[in-house]
């Protein structure tokens, strides 16, 4: 696979890397060490490879701009980040100076008082007024920035197109075709998922929500109160729970995937079908599906309509207790940067946050197309809650859906509880 980094990047990165930012008091540590080690978090990728090569170049033209100083990256796997996280707030001497972390955790890492206020440092940098508004919410909480967006996601529909063909398919237009389109591909070849689903893929999950009309919460004032027991979420949890089964994708199997897993047994060729998201490229490309699969927009409830995605994402941010202030700040700037961002997306497919570079990277390159129409056709976020990182990182969700699919609790009696849960963690958030 081959990585195409813009020749002007090292280029780019040594100019920018040598105007730091300006020192601000409000980092926990009193120091700004101006050399010595920077120690970053990135997260793991599947096919984490083509990431990292475009990290190694950003790296080396930082250490060479700045004299006495090192970066050490380490890639982190996504699915263990509470924990890590968790810990490195906890204890400074072991926390990264510099982290990726996903959009969703933004307003649980400020309330936990673990990410520096970079406010000032993202409004003096020249390249922050091109940023996507849904993005720059994404790093904003009480009117302050925590971070720089890194890039944005979302999902849609990867279907193999020589089993579509053999098949005399047509991709599906409404979540009721998408549910028979994966018996049929699952009937006439049992050796494949029809659509591979996972009982841990929350991101996944929620469009079949949405697409019904249903909430994750209600929001009265900044206040949150669940509403995954309404009728209308418990019609989508229903929906998306009946494609565990043998006649789709066996819940002894599937009820524990995640979303890497079914992107791992698509891009592996057993699967006519998953939900992938446009940072997925990568990795299908990668796989023994390549030439062989397209993607389309996730079909919502009625004909013609696409189904609400989550509007997915990573962020980088600085850690409040960093001895590296104005280094720290500097490399995030680098890191989130257009030219990273443009090699980013040739690299991994990764969508970027910059209107204009995503706009030049639609019109290079035709698979960008369903995504970008999945986000124009509206995108939804979860709750703007320190609550959420509680909900997320103690698996609410994936638990009230593993509940269902493995017949331990009906629909209504899984989203009741989990309804309490989240109500719980709404509430001890303030």
């Amino acid at each position: 696979m081959k990585l195409p980094v813009p020749a002007l990047l090292v280029g780019a990165l040594f100019l920018a890397a040598a105007c730091a930012p300006q020192t601000s008091s409000n980092s926990a540590s009193d120091k700004d060490d101006k050399s010595g080690t920077l120690r970053v978090w990135l997260f793991q990728e599947v096919g984490n490879d083509p990431k990292q090569k475009v990290v190694d170049s950003v790296v080396a033209a930082f250490e060479k701009a700045h004299t006495g100083t090192k970066v050490d990256v380490e890639y982190i796997p996504v699915d263990t980040r509470a924990q890590r996280v968790k810990a490195a707030f906890n204890d400074p001497a072991s926390a990264p100076d510099v982290m990726e972390y996903g959009n969703t955790d933004t307003a649980g890492y400020v309330h936990d008082g673990g990410l520096l206020d970079v406010t000032k440092d993202f409004g003096a940098w020249s390249e922050a007024k091109d940023t996507d508004p849904t993005a720059r919410r994404s790093v904003t909480v009480g009117g302050k920035v925590y971070g720089a967006p890194f890039y944005v996601g979302v999902r849609a529909l990867y279907y193999r197109t020589d089993v579509f063909r053999e098949l005399g398919l047509k991709p599906p237009a409404t979540m009721a075709e998408l549910a028979a389109t994966a018996r049929e591909i699952r009937a006439a070849k049992p050796g494949l998922y029809g659509l591979v689903v996972g009982g841990a893929y929350t991101y996944g999950a929620m469009p079949f929500i949405w697409a019904e009309g249903g909430e994750l919460a209600t929001d009265k004032g900044g206040a949150y109160t669940s509403a995954i027991d309404s009728a209308a979420a418990q019609k989508g949890i229903k929906e998306y729970a009946s494609l565990f089964g043998d006649d789709n994708c066996p819940a002894a199997k599937c009820a524990g995937f995640g979303g890497n897993d079914t992107v791992t047994a698509f891009a592996a060729g057993k699967a006519g079908m998953a939900i992938g998201g446009d940072f997925s490229h990568a990795a299908v490309e990668a796989g023994s599906v390549k030439g062989k699969y397209a993607v389309v927009p996730l079909p919502g409830a009625t004909a013609g309509s696409i189904a609400p995605a989550f509007a997915g994402g990573n962020n980088i941010g600085v850690l409040r207790s960093t001895t590296h202030r104005s280094l720290a700040v500097a490399l995030m700037e680098e890191l989130t940067s257009k030219e990273t961002q443009a090699a980013m997306f040739d690299a991994m497919g990764f969508l970027p946050t910059f209107k204009d570079v995503r706009d030049q990277a639609a019109a290079k390159e035709p698979f960008v197309k369903p995504f970008v129409a999945t986000l124009a056709a509206g995108t939804r976020f979860v709750p703007a809650s320190a609550g959420w990182s509680q909900i997320d990182s103690s698996l609410v969700l994936p638990t009230m859906f593993q509940e269902v699919i493995s017949g331990r609790k009906s629909v209504g009696a899984a989203s009741q509880e989990a309804a309490k849960k989240m109500d719980a963690a709404f509430g001890s958030a303030g």
